[in-house]
């Protein structure tokens, strides 16, 4: 991550703006994150990349434009659940999509 990446990001943004650009939902989410991404940035995999999108895709479909602060919340909250899953999911991690969590199943017995 280069020195000024605050300062590089902002300048984008702006400029962004001065065009008309509106910000999408993986912009403001990025940006609204930027702390938060490693010094090792560029190291991870391009499946993790893939993920990323496909799951802002599907939260795009999901919200149908209704972006705010509840919808970014939910999505936090859900990457929280996921994580603490794989750590008590013994026989392995599974993908599950947006599509399967909004879904109620019911439990087998």
């Amino acid at each position: 991550k280069s020195e000024n990446y605050k300062n590089i990001v902002a300048n984008v943004l702006e400029n962004f703006r001065k065009l008309g650009c509106l910000m999408n939902l993986k912009i403001h989410f990025l940006h609204s994150h930027l702390d938060y991404f490693p010094k090792n940035l560029g190291d991870f995999s391009d499946e993790q990349g893939k993920r990323f999108h496909q799951d802002i895709k599907e939260m795009e479909r999901w919200y149908q434009g209704r972006w705010d602060i509840n919808m970014m919340a939910d999505f936090c909250w859900t990457l929280k659940r996921e994580m603490s899953a794989k750590k008590t999911n013994v026989r392995g991690i599974h993908y599950i999509t947006f599509e399967d969590k909004r879904v109620w199943k019911p439990a087998r017995t």
